[in-house]
């Protein structure tokens, strides 16, 4: 049973824009979805920041990262950067 189940498979991932790198250790990213409005079917987009650990310090504000679910690291933190997808040009 256990080698058709893979490690961190069940976690969820996402990917959004660093929008504050002021914290050591900890980056704040936002997330963008969709949603449908149930009624009126009308799309709209909602926003939501999640605090992220971030080990070495590599993420800069602006830049595109995915994240991923983990434990618990803080009151606030229970996501870890996973990797930098684009880099803000500067």
């Amino acid at each position: 049973m256990q080698n058709n189940v893979e490690k961190g498979k069940s976690r969820r991932k996402f990917t959004g824009i660093v929008v504050s790198d002021k914290m050591d250790k900890t980056i704040v990213v936002s997330v963008m979805s969709f949603s449908k409005h149930p009624k009126y079917k009308k799309i709209a987009k909602r926003y939501a920041k999640f605090k992220v650990h971030d080990e070495k310090n590599s993420a800069k504000e602006g830049n595109k990262v995915k994240i991923v679910e983990t434990r618990p690291i803080s009151k606030d933190k229970r996501w870890r950067l996973l990797e930098i997808l684009e880099s803000k040009a500067q």
